[in-house]
């Protein structure tokens, strides 16, 4: 079994000792207009959840009754591994674990999209036309107005590092961030931001000495930022953040300044796709102006259609935030995130950096 193997089956054991909340396998499910066959069905296994899924697929089923339509919502790390065992099970695959899905098309289990849809789509935001960038969701800091107050704005990484510097002790266990070591999205996050940022291993340590608390996912973060438990939340999904915290004044939302990380959820076909008809269909909705504006719409994800303006667009975060934003390349060096001497080697400097000055 190699190192990768070995981490997946641990990320899931953790998850299973999380208790059923975090394995609860959420389910859509729509019914086919009357007299469909089990041709006219589709599945699609998305890390997405329900609410933020549930505007595309309501709006695709009117357009397509026709398909008897189940959705199933897994954790980035089970909907790999769900797929490896059983290839043919779903229709589509939509998962912001970046490597994990680029792997799947470069080693051929993805089929093309050949539709002008596909051959429109922006370069940057697909490869080849088997793997397509559907959103466009900032990496964000969370910050506790009361921090703010006594302490000033936190408007950057520099900013950050700098508050957990002096103010170490009044934040002593109430910062939190990801565990890059059972979290895709964090080790993602981690390997991008270590090629950033020449200072990203002081702000590890920095971490480490605030005695930062670990979580494997945004809503755990959000959930313990609501609560009061933590005052700053470092590197959560903005598109998550924007929607549970809407009704939280109390905490703001923060864009760093001087670099923002960029994720996109990827979506594929897979080569053994049981109804290939349904799966283009939906993909082909999905990248299309109809279906992305939706998302711009309707949702936190943020529509990537070059022809949409305006909220919910990436054109409109282009324009705030400029090159601020540094959208994870979606390219072969994904891959080198996932190659096991590299993976141990980060990981190891990790932990290192995390505990160095609680060692002194």
């Amino acid at each position: 079994m190699t190192a990768l193997s070995r981490h997946l089956r641990r990320g899931l054991l953790l998850l299973m000792l999380a208790g059923p909340a975090a394995l609860a396998d959420e389910n859509l499910r729509y019914p086919a207009t009357p007299g469909g066959d089990a041709a006219s069905a589709l599945v699609i296994h998305g890390a997405l959840d329900l609410h933020q899924v549930r505007p595309l697929l309501d709006a695709f089923h009117r357009d397509h009754p026709q398909f008897a339509l189940h959705y199933r919502n897994l954790t980035t790390l089970a909907l790999h591994e769900r797929f490896l065992k059983a290839p043919a099970e779903a229709d589509v695959l939509i998962s912001s674990a970046m490597p994990w899905q680029y792997r799947l098309a470069n080693d051929g289990h993805a089929q093309p999209l050949q539709t002008p849809a596909a051959r429109r789509w922006p370069a940057w935001a697909r490869w080849r036309k088997e793997l397509f960038a559907v959103t466009f969701e900032p990496i964000v800091m969370v910050v506790n107005e009361t921090v703010i107050e006594r302490f000033g704005e936190v408007r950057s990484h520099a900013d950050l590092l700098a508050l957990l510097e002096r103010q170490d002790e009044s934040l002593r266990g109430r910062v939190v961030t990801y565990d890059p070591a059972i979290s895709g999205a964090g080790y993602t996050y981690a390997i991008e931001e270590s090629r950033l940022s020449p200072r990203y291993w002081e702000l590890v340590a920095a971490l480490g000495e605030a005695e930062a608390a670990l979580a494997g996912t945004t809503g755990e973060m959000l959930e313990g930022l609501i609560e009061g438990r933590y005052l700053v939340g470092y590197n959560l999904l903005g598109s998550y953040a924007r929607e549970r915290l809407a009704d939280q004044p109390q905490l703001k939302i923060v864009v760093p300044e001087d670099y923002a990380l960029v994720t996109q959820r990827l979506a594929l076909m897979p080569r053994l796709a049981p109804h290939p008809e349904a799966a283009r269909r939906f993909l082909d909705y999905l990248i299309g102006e109809t279906g992305q504006g939706v998302l711009a719409r309707d949702t936190m994800l943020g529509a990537i259609h070059p022809s949409l303006e305006g909220p919910g667009t990436a054109a409109a975060l282009r324009r705030q935030r400029g090159e601020a934003l540094r959208p994870i390349t979606l390219g072969p060096g994904l891959l080198a995130t996932l190659d096991d001497l590299k993976r141990e080697a980060l990981l190891s400097r990790w932990r290192r950096e995390f505990t160095r000055r609680q060692r002194r």
